[in-house]
């Protein structure tokens, strides 16, 4: 039996189990429903952690199948506008006083932080745009 027939075996066995939790928080009371939630929650974790783990391990089985040059130089690339976008955040551009005066623990490092995941965010979608209509350029002329 193939990998890919256990998985989809595994899949379909925890949406089973999924669907009688939620038919079961849905179809009982408010008590019933508190403790199906935390239920429901523990299955939602254990398939978090089966994701992560086969993607983990596709990844790295892809990884040395492949040409480990391009996804070092790809990884490189990414890490290069994580780093730069981080360079370009200042973190003193937001007043924080709101913040603080609420409870919340925010300060320049966090608004440092958040502003380099802007940043990285729109220089990547500035370029995945790009490369989209670079390729569609191609096609309509190379026709």
């Amino acid at each position: 039996m193939g990998l890919h027939k256990i998985l989809k075996i595994v899949a379909f066995a925890l949406a089973i189990l999924g669907a009688i939790f939620a038919l079961t928080i849905m179809a009982g009371d408010d008590e019933t429903a508190l403790s199906m939630s935390g239920n429901m929650l523990y299955v939602t974790y254990v398939v978090l952690g089966i994701v992560l783990a086969l993607v983990v391990l596709f990844v790295l089985k892809g990884l040395f199948a492949g040409d480990i040059k391009k996804t070092l130089i790809t990884v490189g690339a990414f890490a290069a506008v994580i780093f730069i976008s981080y360079a370009m955040s200042s973190g003193t551009d937001l007043d924080l006083t709101p913040f603080t005066d609420k409870g919340l623990d925010v300060d320049e490092g966090t608004s440092k932080a958040v502003g380099a995941g802007l940043y990285a965010f729109y220089a990547l979608a500035i370029l995945a745009i790009g490369s989209m209509l670079l390729g569609g350029v191609k096609k309509i002329f190379n026709k």
